[in-house]
């Protein structure tokens, strides 16, 4: 099979510095990737060795099949999208959207035909006679992203493209990117540290961590199995949470002697003995009141905090004398100092290892 993007044993130093390394990563035709991390974990440095704005250290990378290491971006098949719109202020959208291609000497007709396709796919056509000044954050970017898709390329590269805009246009704009990749079917590998634009974006998600990639899979995956604490503790908002103990068979025992049954956890090796470990339940997995007659584990716990979130409600408690958030619908009246029955089932939970921070 031939990949759309392939990266083989990646490398790049900055002097002493190893930002990346050995890094691989396949991406097949029409997929899209999410390079999710915090800052300075390396997914711009990533993307901008794939666009030939960085010379790599060591390694290859293939575009189609063809060896592009080192060629420049221009000879590389792909269309880039900044955080920064950069487009010419003293030009209209249209010229914006025309100017590679009309210094590349492409034919008028033909690049007329490119912008007013781009134009209609982003719904940009009442704003080709602007200049910049006169557009909003948004429809700066529509622009940006209009300028990469006039090139009429396989490969998109986002960098942190909705990072400049507010939550509402954030959302508006995820939505479009999405369905423009459901238009368009064309390879797309996307970086953000914002775990919502992963999750509902990707069709892989690749989280970094120091330059390597921690875990490559599907969203769903990502959430309900990660790879390890670092991951785990990543995503989900509010983050997963974490119960210090060790387990043995098919129990955990807690730090303050809490023991709670994970008879029902599927481990990917059962270890041996007594083990240091950590127990992960995410908030929403955490059921209130009658809800918890059916699990395995149940415990009285008293509200400290309260958080409305409209259609929710976010509460703060402990559980084996370690703080811990839960999720409940809002119809559910909490208030401090309340005591409920709360429990979990460890089957839609995770377990590390508390030495090696793998998943058990």
């Amino acid at each position: 099979m031939q990949h759309s993007v392939s990266i083989r044993d990646l490398s790049l130093n900055f002097g002493n510095v190893k930002v990346l390394e050995h890094l691989n990563l396949d991406i097949a035709q029409g997929e899209f990737i999410v390079l999710l991390g915090p800052s300075g974990c390396g997914k711009s440095t990533l993307l901008n060795c794939i666009a030939g704005l960085l010379d790599v250290s060591d390694g290859q990378i293939f575009i189609s099949g063809k060896n592009v290491t080192w060629l420049e971006p221009k000879d590389r098949g792909i269309g880039m999208v900044f955080q920064s719109y950069a487009l010419y202020p003293q030009m209209t959208v249209e010229r914006n959207l025309s100017f590679g291609l009309r210094v590349a000497g492409m034919p008028k007709d033909e690049i007329e035909r490119r912008v007013a396709r781009a134009a209609e796919i982003l719904q940009i056509q009442p704003l080709l006679g602007r200049k910049p000044a006169n557009l909003s954050g948004g429809q700066r970017q529509r622009v940006a992203i209009g300028r990469a898709l006039v090139r009429d390329v396989d490969v998109f590269l986002f960098d942190e493209p909705l990072s400049n805009l507010d939550a509402k246009l954030r959302s508006d704009l995820r939505v479009e990117i999405k369905r423009l990749h459901q238009r368009l079917k064309n390879t797309m590998i996307y970086v953000t540290h914002d775990q919502i634009e992963a999750l509902t974006l990707a069709d892989r998600i690749a989280i970094m961590k120091n330059g390597v990639i921690q875990q490559l899979a599907d969203p769903h995956t990502i959430y309900n199995k990660p790879t390890n604490l670092y991951v785990a503790g990543f995503i989900g908002s509010p983050s997963m949470n974490f119960i210090n103990g060790t387990v043995d068979g098919t129990t955990f025992t807690a730090a303050d002697g809490t023991k709670i049954p994970v008879g029902a956890y599927e481990f990917a090796a059962s270890p041996a003995g007594s083990l240091k470990a950590v127990l992960g339940v995410r908030p929403e997995h955490i059921f209130l009141g009658e809800d918890a007659d059916d699990v395995p584990f149940k415990t009285t716990a008293e509200i400290e905090i309260v958080e409305p979130m409209g259609s929710e409600t976010l509460a703060w408690t402990k559980v084996a004398g370690v703080p811990v958030t839960f999720r409940c619908s809002s119809d559910i009246p909490l208030a401090v100092g309340d005591k409920v029955t709360i429990g979990f089932d460890i089957a839609r939970g995770s377990l590390f290892n508390a030495e090696t921070e793998n998943r058990l």
